[in-house]
């Protein structure tokens, strides 16, 4: 029995040795590969730790986005081919021209014809008896500068002048027409009554140095807007067109004289009027 065990044991420990180094072979295998996982999972943190602030620092705000958009926008560039460039006509107001004369141009007509419907609401309600706005006269007043027309123009027309004994221009132009001072100056007559002239005015002005004076006849009744001895002003309205004393139809009789000569009005006119 004892040789027995003694065999068994010998036996045992034999093949234990091989045994215990397949054992040890199989732990080491099993621990290789998670080594590795954890290896790579290391690695694979660090570089997270390192990239991750970087893109984060490196990467540009929704607020700078837009200013880049904004930017690309703004400088963004583009390209009219020659056959595709057309001449527009440029807009001033209510009307439209292409270039710097034709734009005076239309602003004298529009100017022109706001003052003839001035003149011609201004007469119409003279005749009704109501009375012209004050906005209405002024619309009418004939332009500016030392030296004005005495009525709108566009609102009349000359059918004789200086000479054969007519002493001015007469100014055909409907009844009601306002009328206003040429000059600044003093007014030296304003009557219902003055001789032939019917409802007259007489201004003194001092132009270019000179001493000029201007009359206004045959004015309607109760019109004159102005006193003998009052200062006015270039273009201040003065009274309306009428048909009295020695008169053939509604006109305003305008005589200048210089230095106390008579002179030819419409030319006097169109060489000192702005």
């Amino acid at each position: 029995m004892a040789a027995e065990i003694d065999t068994t044991e010998t036996a045992e420990h034999t093949k234990s040795p091989r045994k215990r180094g397949i054992r040890r072979t199989s732990k080491r295998s099993s621990v290789k590969p998670m080594r590795t996982v954890a290896i790579f999972a290391a690695v694979g943190a660090l570089v997270a730790a390192v990239a991750l602030p970087a893109y984060a620092v490196s990467k540009p705000s929704a607020a700078e986005a837009t200013t880049l958009q904004q930017m690309a926008v703004d400088e963004a560039q583009s390209l009219v081919v020659a056959s595709e460039a057309t001449a527009a006509p440029m807009a001033r107001g209510s009307y439209s021209a292409t270039t710097p004369e034709e734009i005076a141009k239309k602003k004298a007509e529009a100017a022109a014809k706001a003052r003839a419907a001035a003149a011609a609401r201004v007469a119409a309600a003279t005749r009704s008896g109501s009375g012209p706005s004050d906005a209405d006269l002024r619309l009418a007043a004939s332009g500016s500068g030392a030296v004005r027309y005495p009525l709108p123009q566009g609102s009349y027309y000359v059918s004789r002048t200086l000479g054969s004994g007519h002493n001015g221009a007469d100014m055909v132009a409907p009844a009601g027409t306002p009328i206003f001072a040429t000059a600044s100056g003093v007014v030296r007559t304003s009557s219902e009554s003055y001789f032939g002239y019917g409802v007259a005015i007489i201004i003194d002005h001092v132009v270019g140095g000179q001493r000029v004076s201007t009359l206004y006849g045959h004015m309607i009744n109760g019109s004159r807007a102005v006193q003998s001895g009052q200062v006015v002003q270039a273009g201040q309205f003065i009274g309306k067109v009428g048909n009295t004393g020695r008169s053939y139809g509604a006109h305003l009789h305008y005589e200048v004289k210089v230095n106390g000569s008579l002179v030819e009005p419409i030319s006097w006119l169109r060489a000192n009027a702005g």
